[in-house]
């Protein structure tokens, strides 16, 4: 009976929405109400943009939060409406921040201001921006990653018993809810997984002097691992010697989701991933880390392993970048992937050879977990 009752309340809600949106007068500035109320926000209007004849106008924004009483997800709907038929669609990036990039075809801003903050849940804000007199913009700036399918754009006609004008409607379900973490500094006692980059039949990048990836990542994976060790972590490797880990000649995915789920399986705090780069152009050259913002902690760690790579091997800042790469994608904790130098360099090739070198990563690699943790401590377990 209690599930009757929530889903007739539920249904209740999303008719009210429905059926309210276009009728609610704009007032002249953001108004926000509960989640689940009949029009959380509207934006007040300024000076509209001029048009050439035929194109539309986007001229309101309206927002609200959903959550299904049954199941608990949650879903932010975003509808603008247009004075016309128009063409629209999506997609998700990872740089510079999470968000979602919206094209529509056929109309450009009208007097409706451009930007408009959101509560945070589940998006950040929403901004409109015109490419020429009959194309805009739509981005929305997301605090966590939304995978492909977990976002949906269109457009609805104008529906005149309703009173509803032409709208492009955009429809974001929550993330999973990211584990909540409580980080305390130090090393002793974290569980930490380190995942040396390729391994047994795939051997990464080749440099000129015949150096393999797949053995200077294990080289300094084995090195890292004996620090964490003597400082009381508890470190699980992927791999330990030259192996694949699903198996020989295993399909990429195979062979990724083996290495992510080792980490998620042993419920690591963090899980770091270790490379050595490789291009085209001989003469690119210094040190990277990626992350996919998956947590709140993602870009922190990979930040840390960055600076402490940096000052302890003393190569070019490549940057701490968002990446889509599967296994900081797909591993629940916070993780990285670092690309300590490029192979495809001669003169770094002859680095990642040397012990020496390999030595000052992998203590470069400790500093910024450890360093990570310190910082993290400070965040609490809810940020």
């Amino acid at each position: 009976m209690l599930r009757r009752v929530l889903c007739f309340l539920v249904i209740s809600v999303v008719l009210a929405v429905s059926s309210a949106g276009y009728a609610a007068k704009a007032p002249t500035s953001p108004v926000a109400y509960q989640p689940g109320s009949k029009l959380l926000a509207v934006v007040g209007k300024t000076a509209g943009a001029s048009i050439t004849p035929g194109g539309q106008q986007l001229t309101q924004i309206r927002w609200a939060n959903h959550t299904d009483a049954v199941t608990g997800a949650g879903r932010l709907r975003l509808v603008i409406d247009t004075t016309g038929p128009v063409q629209v669609s999506g997609t998700v990036s990872a740089s510079p921040t999470p968000r979602l990039v919206v094209n529509v075809k056929g109309a450009v801003p009208g007097q409706t201001d451009t930007e408009i903050d959101l509560d945070g849940r589940i998006a950040d804000s929403i901004s409109m921006k015109s490419e020429d007199d009959r194309n805009t913009v739509i981005t929305v700036e997301l605090p966590l990653m939304v995978d492909e399918g977990e976002y949906k754009v269109f457009t609805l006609p104008q529906d005149i018993p309703n009173k509803k004008p032409n709208r492009v409607v955009i429809d974001i379900n929550q993330p999973l809810p990211p584990a909540k973490f409580n980080f305390t500094a130090g090393l002793k006692g974290k569980t930490i997984v380190l995942d040396p980059g390729h391994g047994g039949s795939d051997p990464g990048a080749v440099g000129l002097a015949g150096s393999r990836e797949k053995n200077v990542n294990l080289a300094v994976a084995l090195r890292v691992k004996a620090l964490l060790d003597k400082a009381g972590a508890k470190v699980v490797m992927t791999h330990q010697d030259d192996r694949d880990v699903f198996g020989p000649n295993a399909s990429a995915v195979d062979e990724l989701k083996a290495r992510a789920t080792i980490a998620n399986v042993k419920k690591a705090d963090i899980f770091v991933s270790i490379h050595s780069n490789a291009a085209a152009n001989r003469s690119a050259d210094g040190t990277s880390t990626y992350f996919y913002q998956k947590t709140r902690y993602d870009y922190l760690l990979a930040n840390n392993l960055q600076a402490g790579m940096l000052e302890a091997g003393g190569l070019k800042d490549k940057g701490t970048l968002p990446a889509n790469f599967y296994v900081i994608k797909r591993t629940t904790m916070p993780a990285a992937l670092v690309e300590m130098a490029f192979l495809s360099n001669p003169a770094e090739e002859k680095l990642l050879a040397s012990p020496q070198f390999q030595q000052k990563m992998a203590e470069g690699i400790v500093q910024g977990i450890e360093s990570f943790f310190a910082q993290a401590a400070t965040k609490g377990g809810e940020w």
